[in-house]
């Protein structure tokens, strides 16, 4: 018999066998960086057993300003089930941090090593059955949009160079997902980091400096085979998920811009689709400046690992109803809605206000337990939610019952993340399980 490696056989055999979690990572970020704090890794307790349950028991901190750590993954995928010649006796003991802000990638990569190769703020890590870690890129040395991916060797961790060959890129770039069973790798796109560094303008919606497309490529030529327009309505198209079952040739991708989900998939001729499946409906708002109408923004989605249940976030109006402007906002009043009644409440856990919205989301193997965190982006966090980054974060637990369906908020259940030593207050949450990494759950 083979010898296995830190992973499971399938998505399905997580599910069904995998122990449920006991500690959660999560990177937290420091918006006022004057004063010489620094971004740092958060590990919580959320083993229900343990005197520190729900309490963050340890912080690693970068030691370096501006850094705005955002996604994290592993050096060892879950799928790393049976080792192979380039990887023998796989251990799953390192998380890869890229910072949007320095261009820094802990463990370890400094921005000069980036700059070598023309990329910049680098964004989704995935481990590869190369031996190889890859890391998407969204912009060039000067913070112009540039698709680009960045690979390193897990080994050594020294960076060996970039994955696309030739020279028919997109323009922009943000998170990616590949499927060697079709020979296909999807990617999507956010926008120019110079511009969106500087907040959210809806002045800046244009082709120009926010992308429109899903991105295909043949992922054992490493070249771009087809692109596909999803028009100004769907701008910035950020995350993107195939289904886990691996000979399935289709998926899903969330656009931050105008509130739509996209169903992605394989037609009998051998192209690529998309078409809209979901769609948050505008509402209409009074504030300080007059009415408006008030589009969703879906900023994170992910799907379960029987593939049966998909789940987003919607940064603006709050949805799962955890803060969101149409709640925290005082400010702003609803005229007109074509989903509720009336405006959701607040939320308090624990005593506590859920500042900010819904953003980063994470499912446990089992399917039973949503983790939240507010805070998607230090800048679009000060413009948005400024009362999140005055009072700090949390995360909260969010019951789902898989068989009945049904989702209910843990009332017990708040990590109060404005508890840290020196305060670091935004969390970004990708807080990944120990036992099981983001390749196969992407979450």
């Amino acid at each position: 018999m083979a010898p296995c490696g830190p992973g499971y056989a399938s998505p399905l055999a997580a599910m069904k066998s995998g122990p449920r979690e006991k500690l959660l990572y999560c990177v937290c970020v420091q918006p006022n960086t004057e004063d010489g704090k620094t971004d740092l890794l958060a590990t919580v307790d959320v083993d229900p057993e343990s005197p520190t349950y729900c309490q963050i028991i340890h912080r690693l901190r970068t030691g370096n300003p501006k850094d705005e750590l955002h996604h994290s993954g592993w050096n060892v995928c879950s799928s790393c089930y049976t080792p192979k010649e380039c990887c023998d006796n796989p251990v799953r003991d390192k998380l890869i941090l890229p910072a949007l802000g320095s261009n820094r990638v802990y463990i370890v990569i400094e921005p000069s090593e980036m700059k070598k190769l023309n990329c910049s703020t680098p964004h989704t890590i995935h481990c590869l059955a190369s031996g190889e870690i890859m890391i998407s890129t969204m912009g060039d040395k000067d913070d112009n949009g540039k698709c680009d991916f960045v690979l390193i060797d897990a080994k050594t961790y020294k960076m060996k160079g970039t994955w696309i060959k030739g020279k028919n890129t997109p323009k922009f770039n943000y998170d990616f997902w590949y499927q060697p069973y079709h020979d296909i790798m999807v990617s999507s796109e956010w926008g120019a980091p110079k511009v969106f560094k500087t907040g959210f303008h809806p002045s800046h919606l244009t082709p120009e400096t926010y992308g429109q497309h899903l991105n295909f490529f043949s992922w054992s030529k490493r070249e771009l085979i087809q692109s596909i327009d999803l028009g100004r309505e769907a701008m910035a198209p950020l995350e993107v998920r195939f289904l886990h079952n691996p000979k399935e040739s289709q998926g899903y991708v969330g656009c931050a811009i105008g509130g739509y989900i996209y169903r992605f998939y394989l037609q009998p001729d051998g192209k690529w689709a998309a078409e809209k499946v979901i769609h948050i409906p505008p509402k209409r708002v009074s504030g300080p400046d007059g009415e408006f109408m008030m589009d969703g923004m879906i900023t994170d989605i992910l799907i379960s690992l029987d593939d049966r249940f998909l789940y987003f976030s919607n940064f603006m109006h709050g949805r799962v109803f955890l803060g969101g402007k149409i709640a925290n906002d005082p400010s702003i009043k609803v005229i007109e809605d074509p989903e509720l009644s009336e405006p959701p409440k607040a939320a308090y856990i624990k005593g506590k206000r859920f500042c900010g919205a819904p953003q980063m989301i994470q499912l446990s193997l089992d399917g039973r337990r949503l983790y939240v965190t507010s805070s998607i982006f230090s800048p679009w966090d000060k413009q948005f939610y400024p009362d999140m980054v005055a009072s700090g974060t949390k995360m909260a637990k969010i019951d789902i019952d898989p068989v009945r369906g049904g989702m209910t908020l843990d009332e017990d259940f708040c990590v109060d993340f404005d508890i840290l030593e020196e305060i670091v207050r935004l969390t970004y949450g990708w807080p990944a399980t120990k036992q099981y990494a983001r390749e196969v759950t992407n979450i």
